[in-house]
């Protein structure tokens, strides 16, 4: 059997993290940035205080799977981690139309 060549897969695939924790670092700021400028209720205070947990947890998350993908040929991505992911990022989005809205 052959070894696998990977090919550009692991830095495409290191690429789209970095996008996607660009677009979460843009509706964290975003979100701050609103939260900042309106009326700062409570329930402003406390979205604007879930964005920014939400995003650390996604800069984790990404960073832990950039430096697996660095080290060579990572283990598949755990259905845990991917969850937690794709969660992270569903839960930027409706935070943030929820500040806008």
């Amino acid at each position: 059997m052959s070894a696998r060549d990977p090919g550009l897969q692991p830095e495409r695939t290191r690429m789209a993290w970095r996008r996607t924790t660009l677009s979460a670092s843009v509706t964290a700021v975003l979100g701050v940035r609103q939260a900042l400028r309106g009326s700062g209720s409570p329930s402003a205070v406390a979205v604007t205080a879930v964005i920014v947990v939400v995003w650390l947890a996604l800069l984790v998350v990404a960073h832990r799977r950039m430096t697996e993908l660095a080290d060579g040929r990572p283990p598949g991505l755990a259905p845990r981690t991917a969850l937690a992911a794709a969660l992270g990022t569903v839960a930027l989005a409706v935070c943030a139309a929820g500040l806008v809205g």
